[in-house]
C-alpha cells in the first residue's frame, strides 16, 4: 500500500485533505482551511479501541497490565511514523513554509499526527469497519512483533507517551554519581506531579533514565493491576 491508496479508503476526498492539513498550512497568510488536529483527536480514540481490541482477543493470558504495555508499544509515535512513512504520508502532507523549510515531511511527530487523523477521517467517511481494516492492515507489521516491539522498546518515551494520556507528565533528576571520573555511575530519579516514583543507577545519565523510566512504568501497570491509583510512594529502587 502507498499513499495513493488512501483515495481508496476514504471516498471524501475534502476529509481526506483537511487529515492531511497542517496547522501551518492552514493559518498561513489568507488561508482560513480546515486542519488535522481535530481529526487527529477523534483518530487517537478509534486508534486506541481497535488496537485494544485486538491484544484482548490476541493474548488471552495478558493481564491488564501487559494489554496497557503492549497498546503503548503500538499506539505511539514511532509506530504510527514508520506506518505513515511505508504509505509515504510525508509527500502528501500540506504544510507551511516553515515546517516545510524545517523538514516537516520527515519529523515523526507531524507524521504519526497525520496517521491518526486519517484514521478519524476514515472513521467519519466509512465507519468503524472500515478504520480497524486499515488499521490492522497498516499497523500488522507492529501486531505480529508486538513483545519484542515491548522488549526492545525505548522505556522513556513509552512511559511519557503513557503518562501524557492522563494528562501528566514525568520529570527526570540526578540525585547522585558514584565512581572515578572514568568510570562514573549515575543515580535517576523520576517523579509524577512532584512525587517520586522511581530511581536506578546506570553507567550514563541517560542509561539510568532508561531504566528508572522502565521500573516507573512497570510500577504503574502493577498498580492498575491491583485497582490502586497512580500516585507513588517510595521509590522503588534498581541497580540493574
Amino acid at each position: 500500500m502507498n499513499g495513493s491508496n488512501l483515495e481508496q479508503w476514504i471516498k471524501d476526498q475534502n476529509l481526506l485533505k483537511q487529515a492531511l492539513t497542517h496547522s501551518s498550512y492552514a493559518n498561513e497568510g489568507f488561508r482560513k482551511e480546515a486542519h488535522n488536529e481535530r481529526l487527529e483527536f477523534l483518530g487517537d480514540s478509534v486508534l486506541q479501541l481497535v488496537v485494544t481490541e485486538w491484544l484482548y482477543d490476541h493474548n488471552s493470558q495478558w493481564t491488564e497490565g501487559q494489554l496497557s504495555q503492549g497498546r503503548a508499544a503500538i499506539v505511539c509515535e514511532a509506530t504510527l511514523a514508520e506506518a505513515a512513512l511505508n504509505l509515504h504520508v510525508g509527500e502528501l502532507l500540506r504544510l507551511g513554509r516553515g515546517e516545510e523549510r524545517s523538514g516537516g515531511r520527515s519529523k515523526h511527530s507531524l507524521l504519526a499526527d497525520a496517521m491518526e487523523a486519517i484514521i478519524g477521517a476514515m472513521y467519519l467517511d466509512s465507519g468503524l469497519d472500515q478504520a480497524r481494516r486499515f488499521i490492522l492492515e497498516v499497523l500488522s507489521f507492529a501486531l505480529s512483533s508486538v513483545e519484542q516491539r515491548e522488549t526492545g522498546r525505548d522505556h522513556k518515551t513509552a512511559l511519557n507517551e503513557w503518562l501524557r494520556r492522563r494528562g501528566e507528565e514525568a520529570t527526570y533528576e540526578v540525585v547522585g554519581s558514584y565512581g572515578p571520573d572514568h568510570a562514573k555511575s549515575f543515580e535517576v530519579e523520576v517523579s509524577v506531579g512532584g512525587v517520586p516514583v522511581s530511581r536506578a543507577i546506570g553507567h550514563s545519565k541517560k542509561e539510568a533514565e532508561q531504566q528508572s523510566a522502565r521500573i516507573a512504568l512497570k510500577h504503574f501497570m502493577e498498580q492498575m493491576e491491583q485497582g490502586q491509583s497512580s500516585s507513588a510512594s517510595s521509590p522503588p529502587v534498581s541497580q540493574d
